[in-house]
């Protein structure tokens, strides 16, 4: 039955909701806050094997109130949470490997303590992050019910190159990088031209690319085959958008854990 009405409705979706979901953000206007801050320091702490006790104390002992006082603009707001998501995914998954094995139910399951609440990565991924997206909806569905959580911390707007910057562990995944809400459109900008230079291959003989499944997984975000196509031409992997074929590869789920990069 689901699969029936999504087929019903792809066509009505697709017809007013295929562009490209990429934010305005700019950089320079929006300041750190205390909590962008703590986030930035989480991940330096991991990165230099230091103890991360009293900031995961501080960050599960606040409240949704002062997040979301704190955490004003989208600049503000995918710095942290991106850093947040990066950092508990290092620190859960170098304690616990095991818990890899079975990726559906770590992804799902509460165990990131946060503001009083104890939330799942996919909560903060396709729920604050993606602005309340449908994890099965390919990015062409929001969620029909969302908690006061999401609510109140979700950013205003989608924005694409989030895929670039998000480390799920896997050795696919985007390598860590700290952002910062000053600097946040050259670090997506930045960390979207090195991840598609890495992972996409154009064939100049058979004008043909393949790219990474993320562009699959979640094509609405990308604006459809044909997004993928312009986002690729406008990073010089392709030379432009008419004609070319696009496959995706294989996703290698090895853990890979302290894969950071300066950004």
């Amino acid at each position: 039955m689901m699969r029936l009405f999504f087929l019903a409705m792809f066509p009505l979706v697709c017809s007013s909701g295929c562009a490209q979901k990429q934010a305005k953000l700019v950089d320079n206007t929006a300041g750190s806050s205390h909590f962008n801050t703590l986030s930035e320091q989480f991940l330096a702490k991991i990165k230099n094997g230091e103890d991360t006790k009293s900031i995961q104390e501080e960050l599960a002992n606040t409240t949704i109130e002062k997040l979301n006082e704190s955490l004003r603009t989208d600049e503000q707001k995918f710095a942290f949470w991106v850093n947040i998501y990066n950092a508990y995914i290092q620190v859960i998954l170098a304690e616990h490997p095991e818990y890899y094995d079975d990726r559906r139910d770590f992804f799902s399951k509460d165990q990131i303590n946060i503001a009083g609440e104890v939330v799942a990565f996919s909560t903060i991924e396709h729920g604050i992050i993606r602005r309340s997206q449908w994890e099965l909806g390919l990015g062409y569905f929001r969620k029909w019910f969302t908690s006061k959580f999401e609510r109140q911390l979700r950013v205003e707007k989608r924005d694409y190159r989030v895929h670039f910057v998000l480390n799920c562990g896997a050795k696919d995944c985007p390598p860590v990088g700290v952002l910062t809400p000053k600097r946040i459109n050259e670090q997506f900008e930045k960390s979207s031209r090195a991840f598609l230079t890495k992972t996409s291959n154009y064939d100049t003989s058979s004008n043909s690319v393949s790219v990474t499944p993320l562009f699959s997984w979640f094509r609405g975000d990308f604006g459809g085959k044909k997004g993928v196509k312009n986002i690729l031409a406008k990073h010089n992997i392709i030379p432009n958008s008419k004609g070319v074929a696009v496959s995706y590869t294989a996703y290698d789920w090895t853990l890979d854990l302290d894969n950071f990069i300066d950004l």
